[in-house]
Formats: structure tokens, sequence, C-alpha cells
């Protein structure tokens, strides 16, 4: 058998690559430019009885379109002084029609000026404007026609790309601000007639809409970086034995996985209970402070597991943070515009969505870190997460309160690479369970975790023993 000398610079390679593996993986890839198409975007949202739009048109087409000039430096100030003009155009170049001809009410509401992706000549500008369209008493609000020629009157090579960004009994639901296609507004080249765009939206049912707040509710926590790394940062120490004001020694698998059950059902309680009386009582809420606070949530369970702050109260802790983070979870719900029946039915399946993706996260990491916590490898696994943690946190602090920072920037593209932690975990702790059976550690598998110093009192020991299995 091989001696533990020798093995020692293989496995300490092993790891090496294993961490650099994760690390590249983490990393955001090469800078890509986007190029917006010159076209305008028509977003729709389904509501119970009308349909909301959002115009995004470009700053240049439109200007020629509508003569109101706004390529200048002072567009902002132009566009304040020429609301009304703008709203009467758009209002004027814009119909929608049932499908035997009764008009609907268009009403075009705020405007203001976005910007998007830089390109070669600059940034690129956009009218974003919105409107509330109602259909005629009897009228089929799944089944209307569209007539537009914004700035295709002038300028004949543009188009209205249309999109369905909400629309919760057909389970369309995309609040980061995608949408599905539905069709485009452009002038044939052949007949040079601008045809109608006639819409016609999938059947609607509540199971539909059921559905898609489950897989809303499973994105949210996958794509949610901030929300899954609170929970995990608390679940680190989990195995561990807090002693004289350190970690030390590890508690029992069974005692481990009460510890991190109670962590995950308290968070799951508390977010649950803010995120239902945020959603059903329609509560506006500040979404800054909520953010920063999240991030703080972070930081300071990063530092516990560095050291114990409050040792056998982690699930208390999970459960008070978690309130706020339900704060945030209903942020997604209230953009949706939904009755107070859709409201309750995607308060379920959201909510379900969430533990589902939550519970996952947990059963595949915490068999890496029982095993880990037993070998003298958990100390800088532990130690590096928790670090990790609490730089990512700070970053998305500065972002949130204002100062954008590469360090938010890659730490919210690191949470796209989940799987990669998940995969680089059990890797770590299946060279570190090798590397003890070899003889990488103490003969009774003891660590630098497990290690309590000789110089703390016995009665100390006791006391630090059972408040870390409370």
């Amino acid at each position: 058998m091989p001696s533990t000398f020798a093995l020692r610079p293989f496995l300490g390679r092993s790891v090496t690559v294993v961490a650099a593996a994760v690390f590249l993986a983490l990393l955001p890839g090469a800078p890509t430019w986007a190029h917006p198409m010159p076209n305008s975007i028509m977003q729709l949202d389904v509501l119970s009885d009308s349909l909301t739009a959002e115009l995004q048109i470009p700053v240049d087409d439109l200007s020629i379109a509508s003569g109101v000039e706004l390529r200048r430096v002072d567009a902002n100030d132009v566009l304040t002084r020429r609301a009304t003009d703008l709203q009467d155009y758009l209002a004027r170049h814009l119909a929608v029609t049932t499908t035997d001809g009764r008009l609907w009410i268009v009403k075009v509401g705020q405007l203001h000026l976005g910007e998007a992706e830089q390109t070669a000549t600059g940034p690129y500008r956009e009218v974003i404007a919105h409107a509330t369209w109602t259909p005629p008493a009897g009228a089929d609000i799944r089944r209307f026609v569209v007539a537009a020629d914004l700035v295709v009157h002038e300028v004949v090579t543009h188009s209205i790309v249309v999109t369905i960004h909400n629309d919760w009994g057909a389970g369309e639901v995309a609040h980061d601000g995608a949408g599905t296609q539905i069709g485009i507004i452009a002038e044939d080249t052949r007949t040079m007639n601008l045809e109608p765009l006639m819409i016609e939206l999938d059947r609607a049912s509540t199971w539909r809409g059921f559905t898609a707040m489950v897989h809303l509710g499973t994105e949210h926590i996958a794509s949610g970086t901030d929300h899954l790394l609170f929970l995990l940062v608390l679940l680190l120490p989990a195995p561990l034995i807090a002693v004289g004001g350190r970690w030390r020694g590890a508690v029992s698998t069974k005692r481990t996985i009460i510890r991190m059950t109670r962590i995950t059902l308290a968070f799951t309680l508390g977010h649950s209970l803010t995120l239902a009386l945020s959603a059903l009582g329609r509560l506006q809420l500040p979404a800054t402070p909520i953010e920063v606070f999240i991030s703080l949530s972070i930081l300071i369970g990063a530092v516990h597991a560095l050291r114990p702050l409050f040792p056998g109260r982690e699930a208390l802790t999970a459960g008070l943070f978690g309130l706020v983070h339900g704060m945030a979870f209903s942020f997604t719900l209230a953009e949706l515009g939904l009755t107070t029946s859709q409201l309750i039915l995607s308060l379920l399946g959201f909510n379900l969505g969430i533990e589902l993706m939550q519970l996952g996260v947990v059963l595949l990491t915490l068999p890496s870190l029982v095993v880990l916590s037993r070998t003298n490898w958990y100390r800088p696994v532990r130690v590096l997460g928790a670090l990790c943690a609490a730089l990512a946190s700070i970053g998305w602090i500065l972002a949130r309160v204002g100062v954008p920072n590469p360090v938010a920037t890659l730490a919210d593209q690191a949470g796209q690479s989940g799987i990669v932690v998940v995969i680089g975990l059990a890797v770590l702790a299946a060279l570190a369970f090798a590397w003890q059976k070899r003889g990488g550690g103490d003969a009774n598998g003891s660590s630098a975790e497990h290690t309590t110093p000789t110089s703390a009192p016995s009665s100390d020991m006791g006391t630090a023993a059972r408040i870390g299995d409370i």
C-alpha cells in the first residue's frame, strides 16, 4: 500500500486541480457585445380584464417619424416638455380591434428614456412607453387585432416585434424582462402594405398558471444566488461544535442532519410568512433596503461560519433573516398584476417551487459536508467558502447602494454555475475520504476541526459541546 508521504503530492495536486476547475467554471466568460436590432419591441402583459403594453422604440427612428428631436444631449428635458405630443403620436399610430372590427380603448401613459447596451457608435437609447388596452364589453380578451405603423410609416425598414411578457392563464411568466415572440409587424416589401397582426393567445387555465408559478419558484432560487448563499453559509458550521469561541469537533451524522433540517425549515417558515403577507397585502415595499439587508445577512452568516457568533441558534437566525428574504420574493409576484384568486394559487405554486429547489440543494450538498467535516480538509473548505460568501456579500451591498463593482458581477454569474460547486464539493469529499482512509489523518480520524485545545477547562468543553448540540 502506498505510504502516506507518497500520497501527499498526488492528493495535493488533485485538490489544486479540482479547486482550479471550480474557480474557472465560476469566472465570467469573455465579454460579448450585444447588437440591438433597429426595431421596436411591444411587450404585452395579459391581465384579467385588460392588457398592458410596454413599447420600446429606438430614439433615432422615433425622432425621424414623430418630428420630436430626441437625438440630443438634453433628450430627457425634451421628452418631459414634449411628452404630450409623443403620447398623441403613439395613440394615432396604434389601434387595437376585435376580430369583428370593434375598437379597443388604448391609453398611452408614462414615457421615459432607457439606455441599453453600448454599441460601436455609442450608447443605444430608446423611448419606453406604457399603454393600457381595454376591450369593449363582451369581447374576447384573448383574440384581437393590432394595427400599428409606429415609425414604419417613415422608416420602411423598421419593424415591431410583438412579445408576450406575462400571461398567467397560459403559463407565460417572464419576470426577468424576457418574453415569447408571437409576431412581427412590418411592411411587406412585395406589396408595400403594412398588414395588421392577428393575435390569438393560447387557452387559459388555472392549472397552467399554477404550474408556471412552480417553475418560476424553482427558477428564482436557481438564479437567486444570494438566497441560496445565505442558506449554505449557515449550513457550513452545522456539523461542528463551538468550543472557546472557535469551531471544534464534529457532532454525529444524525445530529448534523437534524441541524440542517431545522435551519432549512426555519428559513422556509420565515420567508413563507412574509411572502404571503407582502403579496396578499399588496404592500409596496422599498426594494433597495431589503436587498441590502439580504446581502448583510449573508455577511453575518459568513462571519459565523468563520467564528461562532450564535452557536446553536442557527435555526432561529435563519427564520428571522428569512422574514426579510420573503419580502424580496414578493417583488416577483407584485409585477404580475394578478387577481386575488390567481395570487393565492401563485403563492402556493411559487413557494412550492422555492422549497423544491432548496430541498434539492440541501440534499445534494449534505453528504459532502458530512463527509468533509470528518476530515482535516473541512477547515480550509469552510474558511474558503465563508470568505467567498463574505466577499460576494460586500460586493452586493456596494452594488445595491449604487456602487457598481466587478465582485458583484462575478458573484451573480457564479450563481449560474451552482452545479459545478456541488460537483466540486462531492469530488473534494471523495478525495478527503480516500486520504483519511489511507492514513492522511490520525488513526482515530481526528482532524484540526475535531481537536479541542488542551488548555480549555473540561467544564467549558462540556458546556460548548452542549450548546453546539442545541
